[in-house]
């Protein structure tokens, strides 16, 4: 048997294993019970977990009786015993160890699948140098082109198999993607060096694979801090779920850029995304879940007791964009996103502007870029979980990066090239502009409550992503565009080149609209009574006519 074939038949049987798990579910932890379909913590349900699941049988059973259809997952539900009226009336919200495992795997899958998108960008040469014929630039494309087309989906596969059995059967996907790419030849790894790439097509396919499967990891940090965390915590963890792909792209230019320097090195370093991959996808089934036994936050408490469900992806986005003040984050978040990726992208141009040419200095300063949106995310989005101050952060975000933009594409001619500020304006570009991502998804999820927070992110990543593949080549055009500031001053005479111009152009006009944001959060006003939670919400100020909704059943009416 040859390599080659052996390779096919190795890869044929890691993938008819990985789906294999994936439908059955082997490894979840779960409750065993006189019907399946109820998953909870490895120890069994406590009995606040009892009451909460009669508490909501008895809510099945009153819309059965009214003859309404029930979802697969709710007739699956069951439980041990009949409780009193008044043991039904303490449920209260509780938060579990968990939910750090959870998103401790969203993120790091986050971070691979980044990594493999941006696998070949800091090596381009040496992929077309392979692979001759085709570019580096063209694999990000499909990428990014099968991103945009998967996010069509998440909302509605997430509905129908629950967000554990989603998240695991997209690591799979991704998986198997990962191996297409290498070819399972990791042997160099351990002394025996082998240049044997796969065929174009087959790498192609995997890279499509993997694509697919990122909106699933992209799409669902809002539902899982809804889902796992308090209502004090949400911010920060979508923060560290959304920006740590951040971390994948950082990656990929240190790891990359000193390993895929020829045929066989590119060879290993896919090998090595491959084995990264396949390890976070066996940890992922056997320890993701779906659902904590009891909600973390009054708000979800209310919308399992409601009995809520979600409509087709679609008719969502349409009662999103009917939803007074969405459409202000969404446009925040596009804001955001294309900043980073655009600057992210001319990295390399960006930092010789500034006089850096060092290949290994571009790399750390791009990486640097990356972990301080990560950075950003996380210490700015605590500060809004303790406050709700959406708005108010929001614009001083938008502010701070419309000002970090300038240095970026600015030279004083009498000062000339300026690498520390360069540096300090990059650094603090990402500070201020990453975190305008994870606080308008939450905001997003909050003026639209109870609406579902996976079709939420998935209307911004196609925004977002749409933005950015539109905004990537008209800034690439515009980078060759210099002009001249008071080219007759000799004190004060500087260029300026056009891609700054551009960003810093949509950094105001998304500031000037985002300035009227006045909606309610309907959410957070659920939560304000939760430990941790706020009640000090600001509110739009009513009509004469009007009044303010004193309770959440009125906001979501």
């Amino acid at each position: 048997m040859t390599m080659v074939s052996l390779q096919k038949c190795l890869l044929a049987v890691i993938s008819a294993v990985v789906l294999l798990i994936s439908a059955t579910d082997a490894f979840a932890p779960h409750l065993v019970t006189s019907r399946p379909g109820v998953r909870l913590l490895n120890n069994g349900p406590t009995p606040r977990s009892n009451v909460f699941l009669a508490k909501i049988y008895k809510k099945d059973d009153e819309r059965r009786r009214r003859g309404e259809h029930l979802s697969m997952a709710m007739e699956e539900r069951v439980f041990p015993r009949d409780y009193s009226e008044e043991e039904l009336e303490n449920v209260e919200p509780q938060v579990y160890p968990q939910r750090w495992v959870q998103l401790g795997y969203l993120s790091a899958l986050a971070l691979l699948s980044d990594w493999i998108c941006f696998s070949v960008a800091a090596a381009p040469s040496t992929f077309n140098t392979a692979f001759a014929g085709h570019s580096a630039a063209s694999l990000i494309d499909i990428f990014l082109f099968t991103n945009v087309a998967s996010c069509f989906l998440v909302t509605d596969v997430v509905k129908k198999f629950g967000l554990g059995t989603a998240i695991k059967g997209a690591s799979a996907l991704m998986a198997v993607g990962c191996l297409l790419r290498s070819g399972l030849d990791v042997s160099g790894l351990w002394g025996s060096p082998s240049s044997h790439l796969v065929p174009y097509e087959f790498f192609v396919f995997g890279t499509v694979l993997v694509g697919a499967a990122q909106p699933f990891f992209q799409c669902t940090p809002p539902v899982l801090s809804a889902t796992w965390f308090a209502a004090s915590e949400r911010a920060t963890s979508t923060a560290i779920a959304l920006n740590f792909n951040q971390i994948g792209i950082a990656v990929a230019f240190l790891v990359g850029g000193s390993m895929a320097t020829d045929p066989t090195g590119l060879q290993n370093y896919f090998a090595i995304i491959s084995i990264f991959t396949v390890l976070a996808t066996i940890g992922t089934f056997m320890q993701f879940q779906t659902a904590p036994p009891i909600p973390p936050s009054s708000s979800e408490l209310e919308k399992a007791l409601n009995g809520e469900e979600e409509p087709p992806f679609l008719e969502s986005v349409k009662k999103f964009f009917e939803t007074p003040g969405f459409t202000m984050p969404l446009a925040a978040f596009i804001c955001s996103i294309t900043i980073t990726n655009v600057v992210g992208a001319f990295i390399d141009e960006v930092m010789e502007r500034g006089g850096i040419t060092n290949q290994f200095s571009i790399d750390l300063a791009g990486a640097g870029f990356e972990l301080a949106i990560l950075v950003g995310g996380i210490v700015i989005g605590g500060y809004v979980d303790r406050t709700k101050q959406y708005k108010k952060v929001t614009l001083v975000c938008l502010l701070s990066a419309l000002f970090m933009i300038l240095p970026l594409g600015l030279t004083d001619h009498a000062i000339g090239h300026e690498p520390v500020l360069l540096i300090a304006a990059l650094l603090g570009l990402g500070i201020s502009a990453g975190p305008i991502q994870p606080i308008n998804a939450e905001l997003a999820v909050d003026v639209t409550y109870p609406g579902d927070e996976t079709a939420v992110e998935s209307v911004q990543q196609i925004g977002g992503n749409l933005a950015s593949a539109i905004l990537v080549p008209i800034c690439e055009f515009a980078s060759k565009q210099d002009y001249q500031l008071l080219p007759k001053n000799p004190e004060f005479a500087s260029d300026v080149r056009g891609d700054v111009l551009v960003l810093m152009a949509i950094a105001m006009g998304t500031f000037a609209y985002f300035s009227g944001f006045d909606a309610p959060l309907k959410r957070s006003l659920a939560d304000c009574g939760d430990e941790g939670g706020t009640c000090d919400i600001d509110m739009p100020q009513p009509q004469e006519s009007e009044s303010l909704p004193t309770t959440s059943s009125e906001l979501i009416k």
